[in-house]
């Protein structure tokens, strides 16, 4: 007796069979590059319009800080200087009294001028 009994099997193909890109398969593809696409787009412009310009901003927002705080300081030294100067004719009260009022005039001053050119 043998072991074959009668019916005959194909012998099994070793190779892989192909996967088959079905039409959404291939839409889905489609997609993902579109999406793709549009996320580096948005990217690069996101990077031209508004990163570089804000970084410019930036360096420009605080080189002015710089300038004012120096502005700022060298304004001190000159008022204590004024100020020990006028001491000497009017006295002390009436100095610190001459130099804030110089102060709060020109701070005075200033804000009417840059209200009359935020109004206009």
């Amino acid at each position: 007796m043998s072991d074959d009994d009668g019916s005959s099997t194909a012998p099994q193909s070793t190779l892989p069979v192909p996967e088959r890109q079905t039409v959404i398969d291939a839409v889905a593809d489609l997609l993902q590059m579109l999406v793709n696409w549009l996320r580096q787009e948005a990217a690069g412009i996101m990077r031209d319009k508004v990163v570089l310009p804000g970084q410019q901003l930036g360096m420009l927002i605080a080189f002015a800080m710089a300038a004012a705080t120096l502005l700022v300081i060298g304004l001190c030294f000159l008022f204590v200087a004024f100020l020990m100067i006028l001491a000497r004719w009017i006295g002390w009260p009436g100095a610190f009294a001459l130099v804030g009022a110089v102060i709060l005039i020109g701070a005075g001053v200033l804000t009417y001028l840059k209200m009359r050119s935020v109004q206009s």
